[in-house]
């Protein structure tokens, strides 16, 4: 890459190998189901997680929210977290096309739903009340430093929405990571719930897309709303290439981008006037804030990086910021940036 670039896992450029593998892919009218390269990554993705069939589409957004229209109807109504990306990063996507509901409720320390709460959350059956119909979860949790959210969570999740007819939809923007993190397969991480939806384009480097998993018939339905949204792309190929190069080739190595970003909070917690909260790393994404010691914002913060060392933040509030390891971030990048915001620190007052 030509700059150093903590921002997101999204700023990832694909490898050399994907390049390569985007230009000499087979390719066909995916619209009319004849991409070979495409019905390669959906099958392999499907495999993967243990479901029955994938469905290739443009944006972890744009899979999100297929599933979500595709579980629910007009009038229904989605029982979400507050800090979800479904429900406060993807422009209302659920409400403005379609028509659904969400319910947010609180999260603890990683992400998780409150049974508890989930019950008092079902709607009656009465017609002053919107349908509950899912559930939407995510792993690992972006807003919780990418917390990595255990198997039996969704065990009991999948008993509680069986026990209420409720459909359980799972954001894994960053499944792959929770997965690497947690030590199991992706197939059993991804048991117990109805869909999922997985980034190709974060942390496994390839340029563009997502795939949604589910059963058969799911994905049958999910089809005619990804076309419904505008997704149904031709030679797709090309694109779904890279992401056959991610599968294969770019998950195990997360443990890689994980260590780092240990270790980069670790170099953090050292470094006066800086506090990580919540405190525990276990993939590849940091929230940092700066305390009242340091006399520096997180924009001035931000500059001062660009301007010095050329290094990229992301500025999530006035006294915070997020960093985020990927395959482009390597050790020497972990040093120069703790260096660097030692230095900025030490100038800003922090003691």
């Amino acid at each position: 890459m030509d700059r150093i670039d903590f921002r997101s896992d999204t700023v990832t450029w694909p490898t050399a190998e994907m390049r390569a593998a985007m230009a000499e892919a087979q390719v066909g009218d995916d619209v009319y189901a004849e991409d070979p390269t495409v019905k390669a990554l959906e099958a392999t993705a499907a495999e993967m997680l243990g479901k029955e069939a994938g469905l290739f589409v443009a944006s972890g957004t744009m899979g999100n929210l297929v599933a979500i229209l595709t579980h629910a109807g007009r009038g229904d109504e989605a029982i979400v977290g507050t800090d979800a990306h479904t429900y406060g990063h993807e422009a209302g996507g659920m409400a403005v096309l379609g028509g659904i509901m969400p319910y947010p409720l609180p999260t603890d320390e990683i992400g998780r739903l409150s049974l508890t709460d989930l019950a008092a959350a079902i709607r009656p059956d009465d017609p002053h009340y919107p349908a509950s119909r899912l559930i939407l979860l995510e792993n690992s949790y972006s807003s919780k430093n990418g917390a990595p959210i255990p198997p039996p969570y969704f065990a009991l999740i999948r008993d509680f929405a069986d026990e209420y007819g409720l459909a359980v939809h799972l954001d894994g923007a960053r499944f792959f990571n929770a997965a690497v993190a947690l030590n199991v397969t992706p197939a059993t991480l991804a048991r117990d719930v109805d869909s999922i939806s997985v980034c190709l384009s974060k942390g496994l480097c390839a340029p563009v897309g997502s795939v949604v998993c589910g059963s058969a018939e799911f994905i049958g339905r999910a089809r005619r709303n990804r076309k419904l949204l505008g997704g149904g792309m031709r030679q797709a190929g090309v694109l779904a290439a890279a992401g056959l190069v991610a599968l294969r080739t770019m998950v195990d190595r997360l443990a890689d981008d994980h260590r780092r970003a240990s270790q980069l909070a670790a170099g953090l917690r050292r470094i006066p006037g800086i506090q990580i909260k919540p405190p525990e790393i276990c993939t590849n994404i940091i929230h940092a804030y700066l305390d009242e010691t340091i006399n520096c914002s997180a924009v001035e913060m931000s500059r001062r990086l660009q301007t010095d060392v050329d290094i990229w933040i992301d500025v999530t509030g006035p006294r915070r910021f997020r960093l985020v390891t990927h395959y482009w971030i390597d050790d020497a990048a972990v040093d120069l940036l703790l260096t660097a915001m030692n230095t900025i620190s030490k100038k800003a007052g922090g003691r």
